[in-house]
């Protein structure tokens, strides 16, 4: 299957911003390349390519930039050390603290804020030698997978500018599709690394719970769903960028230690394994129609790299199981909104599915907090039981194909009424409340040249065979990743 063209009028990439972040960043360090020449090259071609898409904000002054790449140039012909990501521009997620650069969070709020401190991960970053270009695109506090708000406006799909990006992270997916940053951070709570990354044709990875330290300002022993992650055009990319981003921070006591380089262990391949492939839960998932044919063609390929794959429905109340993950979510987003819902000015600056997560939240009661953490605890020991038998778990990334992006979000799929603004994101919520890693692996195009994808799900805390197996089935693609 090839990949078709995209409806873009945007002008094709080539040399330095075609290479991955893992040559980039080794021809920086072997002085084949200066700093100055590779930001140079994404900051031209994001002038030429944004704004069509709006994909990156916040964008810094050029003349900043270019004084830090040659900054940093002047310090590696002196002998300075170099990070891993010595020399690669990078635009973060808008939904993550920058110290000194516009951190907006979608919302009309802090359409002006300018924070004092970098989130962990963020300062991993800049300390691992990267440089920080501006910011990515979000929806209003992440809230939904399209990503719109009223401060930056949407951002388009790389493909089709009539569509939507996805989200939260859809501004890093457009971004990386099209080029514009060699590598990506985004954040996944009901799958904001996943989908926007299957919507754009690029991978997106969520790993495991506490593996990425979540703060400074993070309700360290409650908000436990909401994850840090790599987004890349390449699987090597994304192990590059977790390399930086994991590992435990004494302010983050829910972290742990990293299990060693993520880049190093790609060197050996994947040997094979057994997949379950849950595809619509025998029904309870209303999918559009396309969907699981392209997935399960994506699953034939897996032969070819010695995986098996066998149908699976798990044994489980998926219904739920989905409201325990909407109390849960309520719990944490809602409640954390509530102090601008508590203010009649800023009120009326949230979108309505804000209002929506706090109000809920408002009428929750402990025991029914109680009971939807029961029932995520029985989930995961139900994973747990697959992964007895099973290496990895696959499912739909999407419910839907990217739809108009002047649709907030789908009211019916596959003909029936979605009751809320993420109901028809369900297929996400698995590996969330099972504290899983999950990546989102291309899965190719329908005959209108949409973007779908697929996810591969893995035991907690075996981030690194997921990563193993999505490179494998990498080398089985037919069309190249991005637009």
């Amino acid at each position: 299957m090839m990949r078709p063209r995209t409806k873009h009028t945007v002008p094709a990439a080539s040399g330095i911003c075609r290479l991955s972040a893992v040559e980039l960043a080794d021809a920086i360090r072997r002085e084949k390349l200066s700093v100055r020449e590779v930001v140079t090259a994404f900051l031209d071609r994001i002038e030429a390519v944004n704004p069509l898409v709006n994909a990156i904000i916040s964008l810094r002054d050029r003349a900043d930039i270019l004084r830090e790449a040659d900054a940093a140039d002047a310090g590696l012909r002196s002998g300075a050390q170099t990070g891993p990501l010595f020399g690669l521009p990078i635009a973060i997620k808008d939904l993550a603290s920058t110290t000194g650069l516009k951190t907006s969070f979608g919302s009309p709020i802090f359409a002006d804020f300018v924070p004092q401190e970098d989130d962990f991960f963020v300062e991993r970053i800049r300390k691992a030698g990267a440089i920080i270009i501006g910011k990515t695109n979000v929806p209003e506090f992440g809230l939904g997978s399209n990503t719109y708000n009223n401060v930056f406006g949407p951002t388009l799909n790389a493909f089709d500018p009539g569509l939507t990006a996805g989200g939260s992270s859809g501004g890093a997916a457009v971004a990386l599709a099209l080029d514009m940053v060699p590598i990506a951070d985004g954040s996944d709570f009901g799958g904001s690394l996943r989908n926007p990354a299957a919507w754009n044709n690029v991978y997106g990875f969520r790993p495991s719970q506490g593996l990425v330290p979540g703060g400074p300002d993070f309700e360290v022993f409650h908000a436990q769903m909401g994850v840090e992650g790599p987004m890349g055009r390449s699987v090597a990319d994304m192990a590059l960028l977790l390399d930086v981003q994991a590992g435990y921070h004494p302010q983050a006591p829910l972290s742990y230690e990293k299990p060693g380089s993520f880049l190093e262990g790609l060197a050996t391949a994947a040997t094979g394994g057994r997949i379950a492939w849950l595809g619509d839960l025998g029904g309870h998932l209303p999918i559009e129609a396309g969907i699981l044919d392209l997935c399960e063609a994506s699953l034939g390929r897996f032969a070819d790299i010695s995986f098996q794959t066998e149908p699976l429905r798990p044994e489980f109340d998926f219904e739920a199981l989905w409201q325990a993950f909407v109390t849960l979510r309520q719990a944490s987003s809602g409640c954390a909104l509530k102090v601008h819902y508590d203010d009649p000015v800023k009120r009326d600056l949230l979108k309505p599915e804000a209002i929506w997560e706090v109000e809920q939240a408002m009428r929750l009661t402990a025991p029914q907090f109680r009971a939807a953490s029961v029932v995520r605890t029985s989930w995961h020991r139900t994973l747990l039981s697959i992964f007895d038998r099973f290496d990895l778990i696959a499912l739909p990334t999407a419910q839907v194909f990217p739809f108009d992006t002047g649709t907030h979000w789908p009211r019916e799929v596959a003909g029936r009424a979605m009751d809320s603004y993420h109901r028809w994101m369900q297929v996400s919520a698995y590996a969330t409340l099972g504290g899983c890693p999950a990546v989102n692996v291309p899965a190719g195009f329908d005959a209108s040249g949409r973007p779908m994808g697929m996810q591969l799900i893995g035991r907690p805390r075996g981030d690194l065979a997921v990563l193993k197996a999505a490179a494998a089935y990498e080398t089985t693609l037919p069309w190249p990743v991005g637009a």
